[in-house]
């Protein structure tokens, strides 16, 4: 068992708004809340990047560019370029989807370039690059197929979901893909995570980092149940 605090719960949070129809107000709200509730990142579409370095310049939170988001079906030269355009533009965080299909079709040696080459534009300026799996179209085997490639590849973390399928996070998939990876590759929880009970049970499971648009929400619920204690154990 593990006690948090509560700002470490906050810095497990990627503060999420990928709507296509997302305003700068809206965009405002997110970065503001993430400033208030000290969130680790804001997660944004990549033609978002600028806007929000602009204004998370001098903090502490990240801004996360979500590539080739949602459907991962870019090639892998596309998916580079946008990934490089992201950092030129203030992006100090990069998740990126698949090729599902490449995944589907069992080409694992084109997964492979493709996580490579992403990972490598990452980690030449020191930025987390996060692999999103897309786990609702996946099978167990080809989730475990997929973590096995990112255990030798060495990406920071492999992400479950774009929050944009058929359904997000489970606890069942999360542990699956910690088990896989074990201590070498951190593991994201991302779609549907909207409620304390759940976002503790998805760290529960391996979890060091939460994908969610329900973060205030969440830590608001995680103080009541704090009370006057400084941390929380799970």
């Amino acid at each position: 068992m593990t006690a948090y605090t509560l700002d470490q719960f906050s810095r497990m949070i990627d503060h999420t708004n990928l709507h296509a129809d997302a305003t700068h107000a809206d965009l405002r709200q997110l970065y503001n809340e993430a400033k208030q509730y000290h969130f680790k990142m804001v997660a944004i579409n990549q033609v978002q990047s600028a806007f929000c370095a602009k204004q998370l310049a001098g903090t502490d939170i990240d801004v996360g560019a979500a590539i080739a988001f949602p459907l991962g079906q870019t090639s892998i030269a596309a998916k580079v370029f946008e990934t490089k355009d992201a950092l030129q533009n203030g992006a100090n965080e990069i998740d990126y989807v698949i090729n599902i299909t490449a995944l589907k079709e069992q080409q694992y040696s084109y997964l492979e370039n493709e996580m490579r080459q992403i990972v490598a534009v990452c980690h030449a300026v020191n930025v987390p690059c996060k692999v999103i799996f897309e786990t609702a179209y996946l099978t167990k085997p080809e989730i475990i197929k997929m973590a096995t490639i990112a255990k030798d590849v060495g990406p920071d973390f492999i992400k479950t979901s774009t929050g944009f399928g058929p359904a997000g996070a489970t606890v069942e998939n999360v542990a699956l893909m910690k088990e896989t990876v074990g201590d070498q590759v951190q593991v994201k929880a991302a779609g549907g995570i909207r409620d304390v009970d759940t976002f503790l049970a998805m760290i529960k499971a391996g979890a060091t980092r939460i994908g969610t648009s329900s973060g205030v929400k969440i830590i608001h619920e995680l103080k009541a149940r704090m009370g006057n204690q400084s941390t929380f154990t799970i």
